[in-house]
């Protein structure tokens, strides 16, 4: 099959887009608003976008209190989403009201960054310290503007518990890190294989 984008007919129960880009890394972003309310939400556009320097991004679909606490701060965390913290995840991604935690409703830990005062989740496997580089919204081939804000940070610290790591690596099987595909499913990464590159 094939279908153009603007009439978006693809004749099935669900839009496909998102199943097709899969699986995406979920950034679990912890922020501290101006007036020191917690906040953390899960968001399934992140991604690492440089190692040199370390950047990462993450897109919220809406101005939500993420972008709102960075904005104000220029700082968040993006703690590592893992198979074993699926659930808690998954219950910060509830509306809430703005001044109520996720950290809370999830019964997870905050723990104030080193570098940084956004908050990190204690129980996670690892987390990023950020600092914000820009915020932008997107904009169509059409120049319209998109509904998402992006958000990209700099990498300033990186916190690792210790029993991640094996073998002097940053463990897959032992982290399971957990992705969003499309629809309402999830995978984790924890089945693991090595491939080499080819050289000339």
């Amino acid at each position: 099959m094939f279908y153009d984008t603007a009439g978006n007919g693809h004749g099935l129960p669900h839009d496909p887009f998102k199943a097709i880009v899969s699986p995406r890394p979920i950034g679990w972003i912890g922020t501290r608003g101006a007036d020191g309310a917690l906040n953390l939400g899960p968001y399934s556009f992140f991604n690492a976008i440089s190692d040199r320097p370390k950047l990462v991004m993450f897109a919220s679909s809406g101005y939500k209190d993420s972008v709102r606490n960075i904005e104000a701060t220029g700082e968040f965390t993006a703690s590592f989403a893992s198979r074993n913290l699926s659930e808690a995840v998954n219950l910060t991604s509830v509306a809430a009201p703005h001044g109520e935690s996720e950290f809370e409703i999830a019964g997870l830990t905050p723990v104030e960054g080193t570098l940084v005062k956004a908050p990190f989740v204690g129980e996670a496997f690892a987390a990023l310290e950020c600092r914000m580089t820009e915020i932008f919204r997107p904009k169509g081939i059409d120049g319209v503007v998109s509904d998402s804000y992006v958000v990209i940070g700099a990498v300033v610290g990186i916190h690792i518990r210790e029993e991640a790591i094996r073998d002097g690596r940053f463990d897959m099987a032992t982290v399971k890190p957990l992705a969003r595909l499309g629809y309402m499913d999830y995978c984790d990464g924890g089945d693991v294989f090595e491939m080499m590159r080819p050289v000339r």
